[in-house]
């Protein structure tokens, strides 16, 4: 049982939230210091366009057809760009690992799990139904982004919605509606007894990374010679994946977090398979063309692909917005009248 595992993915997680929080307490007091003066200036923390991949969806495209990189929200690309290849590369690897709303989502329903005696999974007349939501909304998003031309795009990265889109994302959360408030209530309250509900059912990102992370070689895989079929796997699973029936499991829905690996108590039963050769902390293979890699390397490979995406992006200059003090000065205190173009 590789039980250091787990405490391990938690660091990392609540090691990205807190990062995170604090960009946006830090985009809070950028807000602050142009809307009353009050506070002094600090520097807009630009891991908050991890926010707007719609965004970067838009910017991808301009990116690629046109050569054009979005000056004003370039990390949403960057950030974008990152999370789509590490999910081809390393499974489903930032949700699992790095993304923010799904460590949020895995604490509701562990608490929830705290609270009921368990968590509850939907029969499969209903959940596969529900887990077609989110490819629906990819399906949308991809439409209208994919209908507009590249002048459309470029003329939306240059209006002032734009410049303080990651504002007004700030807001929706300050200075949320009741609808919006009400919303988040009721998600929060489906997520207590189902496993990720969001990420399961309704997150458009989450489905396109899903997708993307077949592509992987990187795949959880049991040996069934040492399998004891204890089950624990299965039950312990986030995504709710029956790993104990599978012997190399591809669905879109496994994240790469190793929980399974973590607590199967038989060695040798669950590695995260690699079909490559017998290199990168090989032991043994576990069977034709596939061989277990050292979950340290798996981890180390993963986060290091992410991270040095986004370095790469701050040394060539990809990171920062080219919006000026000037602009800033002039749009934010127009931002509750700013409509969506």
């Amino acid at each position: 049982m590789r039980s250091y595992l787990r405490p391990l993915r938690y660091a990392i997680q609540w090691g990205v939230f807190v990062l995170v929080v604090y960009a946006g307490w830090r985009l809070h007091l950028f807000m602050e210091h142009f809307s009353t003066g009050r506070t002094p200036l600090v520097e807009r923390p630009p891991l908050v366009d991890g926010f707007l991949p719609i965004g970067g969806l838009m910017g991808l495209k301009l990116w690629t057809t046109e050569g054009i990189f979005d000056p004003v929200h370039p990390a949403a690309i960057v950030i974008f760009l990152s999370a789509l290849s590490v999910s081809a590369l390393f499974k489903k690897g930032f949700c699992g690992w790095l993304c923010p709303v799904g460590t949020l989502s895995e604490a509701v329903f562990k608490t929830g799990r705290r609270l009921l005696g368990k968590n509850y999974k939907l029969p499969s007349y209903v959940d596969y139904p529900l887990r077609s939501l989110k490819y629906l909304l990819l399906g949308f998003f991809f439409h209208v982004v994919g209908k507009m031309p590249a002048e459309g795009i470029t003329d939306f990265l240059y209006t002032s919605y734009w410049k303080v889109a990651d504002l007004k994302m700030l807001e929706f959360f300050t200075r949320m509606s009741v609808f919006t408030g009400a919303v988040l209530i009721v998600l929060f309250i489906l997520s207590l007894p189902v496993k990720n509900f969001w990420c399961r059912y309704l997150c458009p990102y989450g489905a396109l990374l899903g997708l993307l992370s077949l592509l992987s070689p990187f795949k959880i895989t049991r040996d069934e010679g040492a399998c004891t079929h204890c089950g624990r796997c299965a039950k312990d699973c986030p995504s709710s994946i029956p790993v104990e029936q599978k012997q190399r499991v591809g669905s879109p829905e496994c994240t790469g977090c190793l929980t399974c690996v973590s607590v199967c108590p038989s060695r040798g039963a669950l590695d995260m398979g690699l079909r490559a050769p017998a290199i990168l902390g090989v032991a043994r293979p576990l069977r034709k063309g596939l061989q277990p890699v050292n979950p340290l390397l798996y981890i180390s490979l993963l986060t290091a692909f992410f991270f040095g995406v986004i370095a790469v992006a701050k040394l060539t200059g990809h990171w920062h917005s080219s919006v000026t003090y000037e602009e800033y000065k002039a749009v934010i205190p127009m931002l509750s009248g700013l409509a969506h173009p």
